[in-house]
């Protein structure tokens, strides 16, 4: 097998089984797939396709590295980030208790599928973390003298996969049953789902924390 060829299907593998992994972007498209609609849940994965795209660009222009050698840079990142994700989660937990408006057909009413799209976005944007994943898997398998068509398949590949992957994940749970789960424990399902975002945004501080006394 031709080693760049290998290389591609050894990131692609790895990225994807980092994409299915449990974190605030599967929390968030599940909720509102469940809670709003299919095509919420699909603008949100559509966010977080086009997130980890820009991550992937950033780890290919060099962004690790960067952040490496700036580490005031990388603090303010993962803070901002964990800022963020306190702030998503708890508005989740503020709103479990209020009642979900319904439009003219009975299913829940959004504010429309750009607003899911921007903060399925911001979600995936909000974890310096997962660029310096990108970037440590390309440094693991990418090879030294990197053909011109790899550098031009990856980007889209990687889109591809978590695109993909969210795009699963809001097409089973828009679905009837889930979204009738859902409806009928909305209170205790968006307070563990507001839960585990603040959670994950206090572990990036502590992260970050940690790291700066080290």
């Amino acid at each position: 097998m031709d080693p760049a060829f290998f290389a591609l299907l050894s990131i692609l593998g790895t990225i994807a089984v980092g994409a299915m992994s449990p974190g605030p972007s599967f929390v968030l498209v599940v909720r509102t797939s469940a809670a709003l609609s299919r095509r919420d849940g699909l603008a949100a994965a559509l966010g977080m396709g086009i997130g980890g795209l820009s991550f992937a660009l950033l780890a290919l222009a060099g962004l690790q590295a960067l952040l490496m050698q700036v580490s005031w840079l990388y603090l303010i990142l993962k803070l901002a980030g964990a800022a963020y994700l306190i702030y998503l989660g708890f508005r989740i937990w503020r709103g479990a208790a209020i009642p979900l408006a319904m439009s003219n057909d009975g299913q829940p009413a959004g504010d429309g599928w750009r607003k899911s799209f921007a903060i399925g976005l911001a979600t995936q944007l909000s974890n310096p973390k997962t660029a310096i994943w990108y970037a440590s898997v390309f440094a693991a398998f990418l090879p030294a003298d990197v053909p011109t068509w790899m550098l031009l398949v990856l980007p889209p590949l990687l889109f591809t996969i978590e695109f993909g992957w969210y795009t699963i994940v809001a097409f089973a749970f828009s679905a009837s049953k889930p979204r009738a789960i859902y409806l009928g424990a909305k209170l205790w399902i968006d307070r563990f789902a507001g839960g585990v975002v603040m959670l994950l945004g206090g572990k990036l501080i502590l992260e970050a924390v940690r790291g700066r006394v080290a």
